[in-house]
């Protein structure tokens, strides 16, 4: 499966345009939200072109392409006008022989991981900067970064999944780091 992983569009319009043109060229079997899809919470530093009911209209008829998993600024009122399931608070994926952990991050992070097995990934966005480091047991933590808002200096950016592992890219397609799922040292 090519999978494409994404989070924190914070109801960008302009950015889910560009994550939607970028699934045009990358053409995966299924784009992955981690959370964070209609709006910004209580922050000061809302995403160029705000615009959650334009976001809204381009992801609805994607539906039966999208798997999402809630994040801290998703709501049921947002489940309300969305017509793909956003409430789940984590999904089980397969990598090879590893199991993948997604959530947004906001309740199981590396701090307070969920129960994982030896090897096993945790896949979450929430801080908005992408990440790819060992920790626990063998385990690895995945952070896909901030389609709208990126932190500390990094590219608004998505991650791909295929059977050879993981790229991360910028909305531009470019990547900039890749992790196969064979690594030695990665579990």
């Amino acid at each position: 499966m090519k999978l494409m992983i994404a989070s924190d569009l914070h109801g960008s319009a302009f950015y889910c345009r560009q994550l939607l043109a970028a699934m045009e060229r990358e053409q995966p079997d299924k784009l992955l939200l981690l959370g964070d899809i209609l709006y910004h919470g209580p922050r000061n530093d809302l995403p160029e072109g705000y615009a959650p009911k334009e976001v809204i209209a381009m992801l609805n008829p994607l539906r039966e392409q999208l798997l999402c998993v809630r994040g801290n600024c998703d709501t049921e009122v947002d489940q309300m006008v969305l017509d793909f399931p956003i409430l789940a608070d984590y999904a089980l994926l397969y990598a090879g022989s590893r199991t993948v952990f997604a959530t947004h991050g906001h309740h199981y992070n590396t701090a307070c991981p969920p129960p994982l097995a030896k090897g096993d990934i945790l896949l979450h966005g929430h801080t908005h900067v992408p990440a790819w480091q060992e920790f626990g047991s063998g385990n690895l933590y995945l952070n896909p970064g901030s389609v709208a808002i990126p932190k500390e200096n990094s590219a608004h950016s998505y991650m791909m999944l295929t059977d050879s592992g993981f790229a991360w890219k910028d909305l531009e397609g470019s990547i900039y780091h890749t992790l196969a799922l064979d690594c030695p040292n990665c579990g």
